[in-house]
């Protein structure tokens, strides 16, 4: 599945890709909650006061004209039908008046209204209208909300090339008058359309022309609309670190100014970074604080796209059920607004979906209407997904030719754009393709740059800089609170010394001490948390350097060589054969390290695997064993991944002589006093003799690896778990001899 990245459009609708992870997900929604009654109350003291003033104000002049369209602009966010009632009043004693200017501006207050309700024929009919009265009065303001207005309705039906027409008009104009501000938001507008119709590029350059123009104005909101369109497109590029660091930066602004509009997109955009970490509990908390308020402000178009991504989580979670019910809803919503962009995602996921329910042919089917919606409005992006996945699933139904069309029509795309999650998906998809027609040489090839794309995505470095970048939000996010806090505490103390007498100058010093009491313990709490972080970044950084030490690059490029050289002496079954094994090794070993724990009947079939294709290309093949006790049932044992493997081996590549003939490998699983060990044995020169060879002390990296995983996996099972390597000739035999204590959990057989 995948969550189709969107981007920022300033106005009325949010048009963008998901929370950050500050606390627990109770504190998060705690914090939320009282942003938005902070929020709530403000508008409404803001509202009383208008009505205040109207009622005051009972004369019916062109002022409380101006105090209608002011109230309506208030009610938008809170009662939409309120809104247009205030409007239309405005509107309605504005022509009375013949006050052409609050005719104008009460027009464009309906059609912002129409555009919240999905209206978008009726909002096109009162902007149109606004815009004569405009030209007439020859009012720049006026002209170029009319000409924005214009721009985002075009844009919501997908003629991205029309908005760009109306969002240049309004930039002449704007140049014309040295209106930087306009500026600022033309190009950001402009960059929106030409995003959509993937020149990304080209996008980013107009983001950076607003950005340095929003900056020297002291635009905060407008320079932050602008960094979270540029995190959109890093994230679309797999670019997670960057995108990360954008969307934190607004994040962290738009909570400090009480903006629960900005709250929920920004946390949308944040969780699709952990949703393609795969960190999908993160993700799913996210999504329901950005859902919250977008059902709080009743904007269709965002509940549809939240509801169709919290499916796509549960979708890889296996959870199809609760997947098909949230892109159901979400597909019935977009079809009441008639939004063609969400219909040709929502179709692109509900594909994704029956693809993983394997039910190819309702598949093809939203596949289909993907890439049919997604030309009509010329969105490249879409039509990337929708190719790719009409591949893949053409390539399940065996029908290749199909399949390889689709396949090559989604890299060009992928290619052009430089979407790198979508072309590493594509190179997998042509590497089964070649595979399946006999195309072996671009079968390996296209194997081979998908190697390199994933490698590039998931490498340690990555890894680390995107736990640390989240380390580090957390721990600002954390002294910005308290700072807020303490200053919110140091004005009550201000404010209310000032009224205090003598005699009660002991609360003042309650409060205080409630204060440094409060920061302690805060200090405390952040500490204890700054310490699991640190474990938790410790593990990743061990599983990471174990998933390099599980096959070496020597074996996997020696094993393609050799697979070559078969071909290339036509000894077809054998290089059938080994093609086989070596595939069934490689998903095994991907499989494993993916899972925490697997039955140790898949992780003894993996060992065995490797050892059968070992031998196979051994001049002198190894007498290999695997004995286990009869009082281990293999089926319900639960063991942590590739941990004997690299120890085997270590064996195979240092253990034996060049001119042993006779070499033997033995592995034997027991089972005593609630211990589980395995014992790998070898007949090769014993590990005095290859220390003494080399001249040196340090440990195997096998050896180190796997104790300091060991360790973690100790206490994480609550059990011991150790490795021990020692020389066979204290027990008067040769070789080396290796014990593992494997940390365990074992299934209740019902």
């Amino acid at each position: 599945m995948h969550f189709l990245c969107k981007i920022a459009n300033i106005g009325v609708n949010r048009i963008t890709s998901i929370f950050w992870n500050q606390n627990s997900p109770i504190q998060i929604f705690i914090l939320i909650f009282l942003l938005i009654t902070s929020a709530i109350r403000a508008q409404e003291i803001k509202i009383d006061s208008l009505k205040k003033e109207l009622a005051l104000h009972t004369k019916k002049d062109t002022v409380k004209v101006n105090l209608l369209i002011e109230l309506s602009k208030s009610y938008s966010t809170a009662d939409i039908n309120r809104s247009n009632e205030k409007a239309q009043e405005a509107y309605d004693l504005a022509k009375a008046l013949n006050y052409k200017k609050g005719t104008a501006n009460s027009l464009l207050r309906l059609s912002n209204n129409a555009l919240r309700n999905s209206e978008r024929d009726n909002a096109e009919n009162y902007t149109l209208k606004a815009f004569e009265i405009c030209k007439e009065l020859k009012d720049p303001d006026c002209i170029y909300a009319s000409y924005t207005s214009l721009g985002k309705i075009a844009y919501l039906n997908g003629k991205f090339d029309k908005a760009t027409d109306f969002y240049k008009k309004a930039l002449e104009l704007s140049i014309k008058n040295g209106d930087s501000l306009v500026q600022a938001k033309m190009y950001n507008h402009i960059g929106t359309s030409r995003y959509r119709k993937g020149n990304f590029d080209e996008a980013i350059d107009l983001f950076k022309k607003a950005a340095d123009i929003s900056e020297q104005l002291g635009e905060e909101k407008l320079n932050l609309d602008i960094l979270n369109n540029i995190g959109a497109i890093c994230l679309n590029q797999g670019r997670y670190t960057e995108a990360l660091t954008y969307f934190n930066k607004c994040l962290s602004i738009h909570i400090t100014n009480d903006e629960k509009e900005d709250i929920a997109v920004s946390s949308y955009n944040i969780s699709a970074v952990y949703y393609e970490l795969k960190q999908y509990d993160k993700t799913l908390d996210h999504l329901d604080i950005a859902l919250n308020i977008y059902r709080e402000l009743d904007d269709k178009k965002q509940i549809s796209r939240t509801l169709i991504n919290k499916g796509a989580v549960y979708a890889d979670l296996k959870d199809f059920e609760n997947a098909l019910s949230y892109m159901t809803k979400s597909i019935n919503l977009s079809k009441e607004i008639n939004d063609k962009t969400e219909l040709s995602g929502g179709n692109f996921q509900l594909g994704d979906l029956y693809f993983l329910m394997d039910q190819p042919k309702n598949a093809l089917k939203h596949y289909k209407a993907c890439l049919e919606i997604s030309e009509s409005i010329e969105d490249k992006i879409y039509s990337c997904h929708a190719h790719i996945g009409l591949a893949k699933t053409y390539a399940s139904l065996k029908n290749y030719s199909n399949a390889l069309i689709h396949a090559e029509n989604g890299k060009k795309i992928a290619n052009e754009l430089e979407l790198l999650p979508q072309q590493i998906l594509v190179y997998k998809t042509l590497a089964t393709i070649y595979s399946a027609k006999g195309n072996y040489k671009k079968a390996l090839e296209s194997h081979q740059q998908f190697k390199l794309l994933n490698d590039s995505l998931f490498n340690k470095e990555n890894i680390e800089k995107i736990a640390q970048l989240e380390y580090e939000y957390k721990y600002r996010q954390a002294l910005d609170s308290a700072s807020i806090r303490e200053l919110k505490l140091t004005k009550t103390v201000m404010s209310t010394s000032q009224d205090l007498a003598k005699t009660k100058q002991n609360y003042l010093w309650a409060v205080i001490g409630i204060l440094v009491i409060s920061i302690l313990s805060g200090s405390l709490v952040f500490y204890q948390k700054y310490k699991n972080v640190k474990v938790k970044n410790q593990n990743i950084i061990t599983e990471q350097r174990l998933l390099r030490s599980q096959m070496t690059p020597h074996f996997i490029f020696n094993s393609l060589s050799v697979l070559q050289g078969m071909i290339l002496n036509k000894e077809e079954k054998k290089s059938i054969t080994y093609l086989s094994k070596f595939s069934k090794l490689l998903r095994l070993v991907l499989e494993n390290s993916r899972d925490k724990i697997v039955p140790l009947i898949q992780e003894l079939d993996a060992i065995d695997n490797y050892m059968i294709l070992q031998n196979m290309d051994a001049n002198s093949p190894y007498d290999y064993s695997l004995v286990v006790d009869e009082n281990i049932n293999i089926n319900l044992f639960l063991v942590p991944p590739m941990l004997i493997q690299p120890f085997i081996e270590n064996a195979i590549e240092h253990a034996f002589s060049i001119n042993q003939e006779h070499r033997e490998i033995e592995v034997h699983l027991s089972f005593n006093n609630q211990k589980l060990s395995c014992t790998i044995t070898d007949n090769g020169v014993g590990i005095d003799a290859m220390l003494q060879k080399t001249n040196t002390k340090k440990k195997s990296l096998a050896t180190t690896i796997t104790s300091e995983r060991l360790n973690l996996l100790s206490k994480d099972f609550n059990m011991p778990g150790s490795v021990f390597v020692e020389d066979r000739k204290k027990y008067n035999e040769q070789g080396t001899k290796v014990t593992l204590i494997i940390p365990y959990k074992i299934i209740k057989n019902s």
